[in-house]
């Protein structure tokens, strides 16, 4: 394709994507789903603008869809509010852990039903397991103090369970030869689960809280690094995930913690300068009350224009990824075996996994409901299909696990994208009533 035409598409994308907001609202579709369509009508399986395949792709695939999964991360751990009670990141983390490991369990007897081996059923599985924070907008948390536990767990599971799902991959391509697990195991379990878990949630965590405390230093004591929030942005994102990849950590969980140490130290600075203004604790105060209400002024202005920039690069990279998604399609993957596959993920493992993984949680069975249909899967099952490819992965069965991969993602975009907004705002308005009453 010429660099005109290759002008006159990435143009055309870009309008359209500033309007899509405007457009889409009278029409039942998402922009992710609009995104998917056009990559596969310019993609091999529509006009053949775009050539794009998962063998011969697979590194570019895969960068492409990581970048995309981290800067998704980063603006959920920033999103959500810091809850101070381990009791209100049991559900989330259930959901993460519990809820993950039914699902690949269901869908890997699913896959051996369906004639794939162990170790390739247990890939399948694992690769669909995640849900996505990328395209979940519509069922995340809208703010930092949305107190909503729904939104809440559902945000916090998507951010948790993308970098908790890298130990089952592993797994997989351990059984399939890929992957060294050691002698019996030994190794996956002492370094791609507990070290690489870990260390991930501890480094991304030190990272975000450090780094936002060396920001705000320098801009209130030395007046630097002013207005330079989103070069800061990315820096603290790509600075946490080289750290992790050097250190054998999981990365996505990394960049997700240190989102979330960018908003405690912002919690943490309000919550000084409430106890400064009040007379009672002044004498208490290390600094002068009104030094630590800026702050504290300064902590959110910083957090908040980083999100502001999270929210607009996650437009960019949900765009481009929905694009590889859609050019990675193909109208013959829809074979019934590929749509049962999905289907049994999307209406049967997810709700039963999630069913079992809340018992005796403080969920409203209208809460539970939403919670099993919104399993949004997306551009996460994308990087690890690319990822299993570029590292050793291979075979009629990797072909066949790509197909049921991408038809899933193909569902998942058209079916949640659809229902999400309609189901939310029927949930906001019954909370709402219930309130009132």
């Amino acid at each position: 394709m010429s660099a005109a035409t290759w002008d006159l598409l990435i143009g055309a994308l870009l309008i359209l994507m500033a309007l899509s907001g405007t457009l889409l609202e009278a029409l039942p579709i998402s922009a992710a789903a609009l995104y998917l369509g056009i990559g596969l009508a310019i993609g091999p399986g529509g006009l053949g603008v775009v050539h794009l395949d998962l063998g011969s792709d697979a590194s570019f695939i895969e960068h492409v869809t990581e970048g995309a999964v981290l800067v998704s991360l980063f603006a959920v751990g920033l999103r959500l509010q810091i809850r101070r009670q381990l009791s209100s990141w049991l559900l989330p983390a259930s959901l993460a852990t519990v809820g993950m490991v039914l699902t690949v369990a269901l869908m890997t007897v699913a896959g051996m039903a369906m004639q794939w081996s162990l170790a390739g059923a247990l890939l399948l599985a694992a690769i669909l397991a995640p849900t996505d924070p990328v395209l979940a907008s519509d069922v995340q948390v809208r703010h930092e103090n949305d107190a909503d536990e729904l939104r809440f767990a559902l945000t916090a599971e998507g951010g948790l369970n993308d970098g908790a799902a890298f130990p089952l991959v592993l797994l997989a391509l351990g059984l399939l030869g890929a992957h060294a697990p050691g002698t019996g195991g030994w190794r996956w379990l002492a370094l791609d689960v507990i070290w690489a878990i870990a260390g991930g949630i501890a480094l991304g965590w030190t990272c975000g809280a450090a780094f936002t405390r060396l920001t705000l230093y320098l801009q209130t004591r030395k007046r630097q690094a002013l207005g330079m929030e989103s070069f800061l942005a990315l820096g603290l994102i790509a600075l946490t995930y080289g750290v992790a990849l050097h250190a054998s950590v999981y990365g996505f969980l990394a960049v997700f913690f240190a989102g979330l140490g960018m908003r405690h130290v912002q919690a943490v600075a309000r919550a000084q300068a409430q106890e400064a203004a009040d007379p009672s604790l002044r004498a208490d105060a290390a600094l002068p009350a009104k030094e630590v209400k800026v702050q504290a002024e300064t902590a959110g202005a910083i957090t908040r224009e980083v999100l502001d920039f999270a929210k607009e690069l996650e437009k960019f990279v949900e765009l481009g990824a929905m694009l590889v998604i859609g050019c990675l399609l193909r109208p013959a993957m829809f074979t019934e075996r590929n749509l049962l596959l999905a289907a049994l993920l999307l209406a049967v493992a997810r709700p039963v996994a999630i069913y079992l993984s809340t018992r005796g949680r403080q969920w409203t069975a209208g809460q539970r409901r939403l919670g099993a249909w919104f399993g949004i899967r997306g551009v996460g099952s994308v990087y690890y299909l690319a990822y299993a490819s570029a590292h050793g992965a291979a075979g009629r069965e990797l072909d066949a696990t790509a197909g049921v991969v991408l038809v899933t993602i193909a569902m998942s975009v058209l079916l949640h994208g659809a229902s999400a907004a309609p189901l939310m705002r029927l949930y906001r308005s019954t909370r709402k009533r219930r309130a009132e009453s």
